[in-house]
């Protein structure tokens, strides 16, 4: 599904990654731990190919990073669904037509968008501000529609970063059990995040970011 492959990579003569190997399976939940800096983000950005390693590569599905052509990203970041700490969500516009937006850029017919906006608003519990705007919800509904809007075109991989960073822990909790049903009905999560505490309640398997390397990380109680 996703790997990362001998990948090297510094920024500003400093270097980020070292040597750096990780893979993703089908159907897994893993959550992607480490100290301010330690490159969580810029990996993120490497699965969806926004930055290309030094050395080594990146595979996703298909999709290499020493081989892609331009042309061919929109098709990578189909399959690939992004949900960010700050939503990203267009605020001029209601919960439904941010959904339908996504469909909309890929030619959706408008059967298709309504039947699946209304699918992905039930399954995050939101069918009822399918009519309101943003300055309408909570930060929580908000980080729920940002998941929404991740998975309505049914991708093979979600790449969360830090999702809960903005939220009590309540709320976090209720996000990352969405995040986990979702894994367990056969879509790969990715999980960036520095929440330790949240990360002990669930059974995922744990990589930490360290010294530009990848660990795997075998006890959580040790967080």
């Amino acid at each position: 599904m996703l790997s990362f492959n001998n990948v090297e990579f510094n920024f500003k003569n400093q270097p980020v990654f070292n040597n750096l190997n990780f893979e993703v399976a089908e159907s897994e939940f893993v959550f992607l731990i480490g100290k301010s800096g330690a490159g969580k983000t810029t990996l993120l950005q490497m699965i969806y190919m926004n930055i290309i390693p030094q050395s080594g590569y990146v595979q996703f599905d298909v999709y290499s990073s020493d081989t892609i052509k331009p042309r061919k990203l929109p098709n990578l970041r189909r399959n690939i669904g992004i949900i960010f700490q700050d939503f990203k969500l267009l605020e001029d516009r209601t919960v439904f037509e941010n959904l339908a937006f996504v469909l909309e850029i890929t030619g959706a017919k408008r059967r298709e968008i309504k039947h699946k906006v209304y699918q992905v608003l039930s399954e995050v519990g939101l069918s009822h501000k399918q009519k309101n705007k943003m300055n309408q919800l909570s930060g929580g509904e908000k980080q729920r529609i940002a998941i929404a809007r991740a998975i309505i075109n049914e991708p093979k991989l979600i790449i969360a970063d830090e999702p809960t960073g903005n939220l009590d822990p309540e709320t976090s909790k209720e996000i990352l059990d969405i995040l986990y049903k979702i894994s367990v009905r056969g879509t790969s999560v990715l999980v960036a995040t520095h929440n330790y505490e949240l990360v002990k309640k669930y059974k995922s398997r744990i990589v930490r970011l360290i010294d530009g390397k990848a660990e795997q990380v075998n006890d959580s109680s040790q967080l």
